[in-house]
């Protein structure tokens, strides 16, 4: 009886299972690259604010402390949004008449808080504090990056779960004094692994399983 395929069917049928599994893996690397990309994580993205509020001029040219704004860091969940108060401390007397500054005096004067742009915005079913994080040594330049140097602000990690577990699995590799928190120039090797580990035992971090433990963000 003649055959019913050709005898390079074999050959086709092989080549064509070598590029399906090709392609399966093209795509998934370039999922994953997507995934991460700016375009979907919304990395490096500046957001447009009422007002360009420069961190770089405030914290990095004049030495403002972290806390004078976000007053909140240390005790809550929220590093909270500095009310116009804050501001016009300063700007009553400082570039008191500025046009640019004008959105900020009608909010103090109208009573009406300024309507902001968020910048780093987790998922709802993510739960994060400020203030266990600041507690167990992890500066704020670790997940904002070096904020000093920024006129306007931009998420600098992709805030992504892997991010999150990155850190979570190995806490030793981010975590530093707690006199550096607030240090933006502070560098991960500043401090010898022997160091770390040491902080980890004085802080009294738990367990990377604990830590990876679905429920410590989702809640």
């Amino acid at each position: 009886m003649a055959q019913f395929f050709h005898k390079s069917a074999n050959t086709i049928a092989r080549i064509s299972m070598i590029l399906g599994v090709v392609l399966a893996g093209t795509a998934f690397y370039v999922y994953t690259q997507v995934a991460r990309s700016s375009y979907l994580t919304g990395r490096y993205v500046e957001k447009q604010q009422p007002v360009q509020f420069s961190h770089k001029h405030h914290t990095g040219d004049d030495g403002i402390d972290c806390r004078y704004c976000h007053t909140s860091v240390e005790t809550a969940a929220s590093a909270g949004i500095p009310p116009t108060q804050t501001c016009m401390n300063c700007h009553s007397q400082i570039w008191a008449d500025s046009p640019y500054l004008e959105p900020v005096r009608a909010s103090f004067r109208d009573n009406i808080p300024i309507q902001w742009e968020r910048v780093h915005d987790l998922p709802e079913y993510t739960y994060f504090n400020h203030s266990i994080h600041v507690a167990k040594g992890v500066g704020c330049s670790t997940c904002h990056g070096q904020i000093d140097k920024m006129p306007a602000v931009y998420q600098e990690n992709t805030l992504q779960m892997e991010w999150c577990l990155a850190c979570h699995r190995e806490p030793e590799k981010f975590i530093r004094p707690k006199s550096e928190i607030y240090n933006m120039q502070w560098n991960n090797g500043d401090l010898e692994t022997a160091d770390r580990v040491a902080l980890k035992e004085q802080y009294k971090i738990r367990s990377k399983e604990m830590l990876t433990s679905c429920s410590i963000c989702h809640r």
